[in-house]
């Protein structure tokens, strides 16, 4: 009798117990939804419509995390990509350029997903005004590129940036300076959605207001929210009206994401006749890039596979340089159309990455963000094209920030292009420690940027300095150990060197 007991409760909790997660999701969503509409009273008229906006697209967020559960991918389901779905760049190339590449051009727009800040590198404002080659910023170096494209061509190239509520003041602000520059530049904001209490699922807001000890109750979903964002703002539509086709979408801080004529033609004038509603740029994975997200075949379509989609068991193999050999650089091409027909039929599909953060105070909150790559599965023709690993230079930390800055780029036209001197094509793998973190730092430990033509590997750890005109070549290892400090001479030459102890250069 116990054994049949036992068993007619566990078959009734299982029936139950998909009935009573149905009945806490109900009322996880009706308890959001009166916090959000507490939130939304607070707005003043001028901001009503916009905070309404933001608050239903975070709501439909919102929904699509409760129904969801575990890794967004059944990994018995991935496939390698059918061999013409991902084109060598090459090939693309090889087909040349036609004479009217001008009134191809005139069909395109430049995208830069401008939201993030410079925190991670030690400073405050856009990331995007960082100076990072001769005194020039992101930005400075976007905006001479399209100039210049604008002028060889004799087209009118615009440039857009995707802010957010962090960033726009502050590039709103420097956007005066290009007033004169042959590039028309028109900005639109990411949504703002409330970070969400990991303990109660509800928003740490109060109230709209993003300033002063609110800051930290907001945040920007991730350039996903990009397709939507542009499409509310007008924008979208205002530039198909002046006959523009496609977009080119990347990272400001991808000093290798320019415009390529070749891939443009690909799009325009398709060797089938068909055309791509969605080109992804890929590049082949180093042991660098373990992490980065990979296309692969799902369903019959291609689809982009992100690290946080995988389910545990298959981590490894998802890092694995053998099996999955390329990975997303973030450089998109898209048509317009296409963005606006799916946005209208709200059919574009993108999984949510759950941002797990630790807030000053201590308090445990997630985000909900989406990636702009994942919607690759929504459109129609999608194809990767696997492009050379130098349209793929992200600037990231001041390890990244010490090679775009060193002699092994030469800067033309707001482009960087690697040194011919160089003898191999491959970037060294730089590593600077935590006394280097900060870029105020990072600028103070270095009189000049040393040669670095002929590096392989540079590891620094500790409290290092370099003197002016140092040349470093082959592997280079610099470690201060705790208390001690190393000062490099001005004009050493290090090569294939391990240094570590103590080295004070007194002047004297």
């Amino acid at each position: 009798f116990f054994c049949f007991v036992q068993d007619f409760s566990k078959a009734m909790s299982q029936a139950g117990s998909s009935q009573f997660q149905e009945v806490i999701r109900q009322e996880l969503e009706y308890s959001m939804k009166v916090e959000l509409d507490k939130i939304l009273a607070t707005a003043h008229s001028n901001e009503i419509e916009h905070t309404k906006k933001d608050l239903e697209g975070f709501k439909k967020l919102f929904h699509r995390f409760l129904q969801e559960k575990g890794p967004s991918v059944d990994w018995g389901k991935i496939q390698r990509p059918p061999e013409d779905s991902i084109q060598p760049y090459e090939k693309i190339k090889a087909r040349g350029l036609p004479d009217n590449i001008a009134s191809v051009l005139n069909k395109l727009v430049v995208v830069k997903l401008n939201g993030g800040l410079g925190t991670s590198m030690g400073c405050k404002g856009p990331k995007s005004l960082i100076g990072v080659r001769n005194e020039n910023t992101f930005l400075d170096l976007t905006v001479q590129q399209i100039e210049h494209l604008n002028k060889s061509y004799n087209t009118d190239v615009p440039l857009v940036l995707m802010n957010s509520f962090n960033t726009d003041d502050d590039t709103k602000k420097i956007l005066q300076k290009y007033s004169h520059s042959h590039v028309k530049i028109y900005t639109f904001n990411q949504s703002r959605y409330p970070r969400i209490n990991k303990e109660t699922l509800l928003p740490i807001a109060k109230d709209v207001s993003y300033s002063g000890e609110n800051t930290e109750c907001w945040y920007p979903p991730g350039h996903g929210d990009i397709y939507a964002s542009f499409y509310n703002s007008g924008l979208l539509d205002n530039l198909i009206a002046e006959g523009k086709e496609y977009i080119f979408v990347s990272n400001i801080d991808n000093l290798g994401a320019t415009v390529d004529l070749y891939i443009l033609n690909h799009l325009m004038n398709p060797p089938n006749g068909k055309r791509c509603e969605f080109v992804m740029e890929v590049t082949n994975k180093t042991r660098a890039d373990v992490k980065g997200g990979t296309l692969t075949q799902y369903e019959n379509k291609l689809r982009l596979v992100e690290i946080a989609q995988v389910p545990k068991a298959h981590v490894d193999e998802f890092k694995s340089v053998s099996k999955f050999k390329i990975f997303n650089t973030n450089n998109l091409w898209i048509a317009l159309s296409a963005i606006k027909r799916l946005q209208e039929k709200n059919a574009i599909d993108m999984e949510i990455i759950v941002n797990p953060k630790t807030l000053d105070g201590g308090l445990n909150i997630i985000q909900l963000e989406t990636a702009v790559g994942a919607a690759i599965k929504s459109f129609e023709n999608s194809l990767g094209i696997n492009v050379p690993r130098s349209r793929f230079l992200p600037v990231k930390t001041t390890s990244d920030l010490l090679l775009v800055m060193s002699n092994l780029y030469s800067l033309n036209a707001g482009s960087l292009t690697m040194s011919e001197k160089r003898e191999f094509p491959t970037v060294p793998l730089v590593k600077l420690g935590s006394s280097f973190t900060k870029v105020q730092d990072y600028l103070r430990r270095f009189e000049s940027i040393p040669d670095m033509l002929e590096l392989d590997h540079l590891t620094v750890s500790g409290d290092v300095t370099f003197g002016k005109n140092v040349s470093l070549k082959g592997t280079v290892i610099i470690i201060a150990n705790h208390g001690d400090r190393i000062d490099i001479p001005a004009g050493a030459l290090l090569e294939n060197k391990i240094v570590s102890g103590n080295l004070r250069i007194l002047d004297h």
